[in-house]
């Protein structure tokens, strides 16, 4: 024994390439526990872009909400939820680890298996019921070891473990309380790469297996069920692992028949109890759990001795001197690390499907929403984009024709404008003519009481005038408002139709722009009568009709030869009145009589004085007769007293009427041109204003439009960045679910 003794420590201590202990075996970089330091490493990575990749695009979807409104307040909190799940994914990945559970009957030895795996004497061992709660080893970055209880972050030594998880000691936890022990990852490899043991109490010391499973074994990779060699498994074993498959599916369970060098002591029925332990085993994990094949279930049994490896280990260490080690020791101790190898497989393939699978599909899950999202979004800003751009086109078409068609419309109003003031001009003429033709009978109808006294007489040529102004004006609207304002209004409404068809449907629909009602236009004749006849001087005089100088001035006038009898009587007022001058016209008695007697009127009439009247009267009596002229004279005489007794005020109104019409004909003669000129300009002024108005319309219709442009340009500058953004974040979701393939592809397929 003492010759074996070196040479077995030698090979433990890694002499020969295949006899490396698993502490040397934990270094090496293609270690199958680096599989999970490496894919836990990349998928933090991985989520880590896609928590910020989610993080930009809320920040986007904030931004486009403002400015676009084109992503509903419902997609915004979606993706925001998006936000906390990946926060929430990143903190359980940052405390994943593989975790490994330890189940048996009190005192097979789990806590000795524990601490042989980790190379020290961690956790409380020994004979009887030792642990009496859940003592979790994990890694710590500190240098020196202490534990925590749970619920709790106060720091305590570690050396209390033994106090609060014996059994045996006074101040202990109950059954389902969790212990843990922060061991410094610099003194185990197997803490270094992530992986968690967890030590429990028996299973045969508590009923409450349901609660440990739902406490501390929901999340366990793999189960390690401890048996003792010496016995066999036993029915409150199997109790808790049926309990565990009903929760989990297809639990990694290895089965340790520990203190297997018991059998060392009966070699010759080792082959056999060996055989027997193994087929019930296998019966258990097959038949009774069904979570493995056959095959599977004999490379998950092992029949070793955790405490031989432990002293073996801490010898190796120089913690504890070299103690005798009892026959089969090295084949013992090699199983042990064939437990070790296979158990860092299955933990790592395990612990790597069930932590990481869930979050590759969730994080591909938020990856293909966001990029569906985003797709929809980019199609839509495109989709409002191109609608824009299509609008602004439609709008600069629409302003472009409106321009055209308005200098054509304003072209064709001018014509019809002009034509339609002629002919306002024309028809104000000639319904002014006729009335003036008929002024006398507007005059007579004057019926105010008439009194030849000055103050009276003003008075009454002021209410004439007005009477006369009054009933021109009521005249010329009856013959020419209705038609005129009828053709004004048509036109109106076809210069408001015409600027209608400028404007678009959905424009009028959406402007506030309004045509404001016009009162129905009606033309002012102002005659203005009371300056028109300002210089109206009436003359009520008595003058006999039968007159010398109104014989003569009528005879003149019938004749035509008012002014031949004027330049004859200017040339005797030349030629002065001599002696000589009387002979020839007594000597010239042969001519005829009524032509001798014209020119002693007119001598008379231009001397004025009675030598003229006694030339006529001496000449008259002597070629007619006395008698005649007594009797001429008498009923002369008697027409001038008839005349006389007549010239009442009846007499002179109805003389003043007509002085007055005629000076009223003869002014408003002079004005019918300027008349006719102000209502036709009156109309020009109505339908330019309306055809301003409606161009004012119109222009402010195309201004709104030029602004409506802008505004579409820039909601089609705005769509178009949401868009590019919209589609560089579409583009990083493929990105990142490609991650997230190669992640399975690397990781999990590989290991499958």
């Amino acid at each position: 024994m003492a010759a074996f003794l070196p040479r077995s420590i030698s090979m433990m201590s890694g002499d020969g390439p295949h006899n490396l202990p698993i502490a040397a075996t934990n270094g090496i970089d293609n270690s199958p526990l680096q599989i999970f330091v490496k894919a836990k490493k990349k998928i933090n990575d991985i989520f880590g872009e896609i928590e910020d990749y989610v993080k930009d695009t809320v920040d986007y979807m904030h931004e486009v909400q403002k400015e676009d409104h084109i992503v509903s307040q419902e997609i915004v909190r979606q993706i925001e939820e998006f936000v906390h799940k990946v926060h929430s994914i990143r903190e359980v990945l940052a405390r994943d680890h593989m975790k490994v559970a330890f189940f048996g009957r009190t005192s097979n030895g789990k806590s000795s298996v524990i601490n042989a795996m980790l190379r020290d004497k961690i956790l409380p061992s020994g004979i009887g019921h030792t642990t009496n709660c859940f003592l979790q080893v994990e890694g710590s970055t500190t240098e020196d070891p202490y534990l925590t209880l749970e619920g709790s972050n106060e720091q305590r030594a570690v050396e209390s473990v033994g106090q609060l998880a014996h059994a045996l000691c006074e101040e202990k936890l109950s059954e389902s309380e969790m212990v843990r022990v922060h061991w410094p990852k610099n003194r185990c490899l197997l803490l270094r790469d992530d992986v968690v043991f967890v030590d429990s109490p028996g299973v045969d010391v508590t009923p409450n297996l349901d609660e440990w499973i739902d406490k501390h074994c929901l999340d366990a990779d793999v189960f390690v069920l401890v048996a003792n060699a010496e016995s066999t498994l036993m029915v409150t074993e199997k109790n808790f692992f049926h309990k565990v498959s009903t929760k989990l599916s297809k639990p990694n369970i290895f089965i340790l028949n520990n203190r297997w060098d018991a059998s060392a002591s009966e070699p010759e029925y080792l082959d056999q109890v060996r055989r027997q332990h193994q087929e019930r085993a296998i019966d258990f994990l097959v038949k009774e759990l069904g979570v493995c094949t056959p095959k599977e279930a004999e490379e998950r049994i092992f029949f070793i001795s955790a405490k031989e490896v432990l002293q073996a280990r801490l010898a190796e260490q120089g913690h504890t001197a070299l103690t005798p080690l009892t026959d089969g020791f090295q084949t013992r101790y090699f199983e042990f690390q064939d437990f070790e190898r296979k158990f860092e497989e299955c933990i790592s393939k395990s612990a790597v499907k069930t932590k990481f699978e869930q979050h590759s599909q969730r994080g591909k899950f938020i990856a293909n929403n966001l990029k569906e999202l985003l797709e929809d979004l980019y199609n839509e800003a495109s989709k409002l984009k191109e609608e824009k751009l299509y609008q602004r086109k439609e709008l600069t078409d629409k302003i472009n024709y409106t321009e055209q068609q308005l200098m054509i419309i304003t072209q064709e109003m001018k014509k019809k404008i002009q034509n339609m003031v002629e002919d306002v001009e024309q028809r104000v003429s000639k319904a002014l003519t006729e009335e003036i033709r008929r002024l006398s009978k507007l005059v007579d109808d004057f019926n105010l009481p008439f009194h030849p006294e000055p103050l009276v007489l003003n008075v009454y040529k002021k209410e004439l005038h007005l009477h006369v102004e009054t009933g021109l004006g009521s005249n010329l609207r009856a013959k020419l408002s209705t038609a005129l304002a009828m053709n004004i209004e048509q036109s109106q409404m076809e210069m408001t139709a015409k600027m209608d068809t400028l404007i678009p449907e959905n424009y009028r629909k959406t402007s506030n722009i309004i045509m404001p009602r016009r009162q129905p236009f009606e033309i002012l004749y102002r005659l203005n009568c009371d300056n028109l006849c300002a210089d109206f001087h009436e003359d009520l005089e008595f003058r006999f009709s039968y007159g010398i100088t109104a014989l003569i001035q009528r005879y003149a006038g019938s004749k035509g030869g008012f002014f031949a009898l004027k330049n004859k009587r200017e040339d005797l007022h030349l030629a002065p009145s001599t002696p000589v001058n009387n002979q020839l016209l007594y000597a010239n008695s042969s001519l005829d009589d009524w032509s001798i007697i014209s020119r002693i009127a007119i001598m008379s009439a231009s001397s004025q004085g009675t030598m003229g009247c006694l030339l006529v009267a001496g000449f008259m009596f002597k070629t007619i007769g006395w008698r005649v002229i007594a009797v001429t004279g008498a009923v002369y005489s008697c027409l001038y007293l008839y005349e006389r007794l007549t010239w009442t005020n009846k007499a002179k109104e109805r003389s003043f009427k007509r002085q007055y019409v005629d000076h009223v004909t003869r002014k408003l003669r002079m004005i019918v041109d300027l008349t006719s000129a102000n209502c036709s300009h009156q109309v020009q002024q109505e339908l330019s204003g309306t055809f301003a108005r409606l161009c004012s319309w119109v222009d402010k219709a195309n201004t709104d439009m030029d602004e409506q442009v802008k505004v579409l340009e820039k909601e089609a500058v705005t769509l178009d960045s949401a868009g590019g953004r919209a589609k560089v974040l579409r583009n990083k979701a493929n990105y990142l679910s490609h991650e997230l393939d190669l992640f399975v592809e690397a990781y999990l397929k590989l290991h499958k």
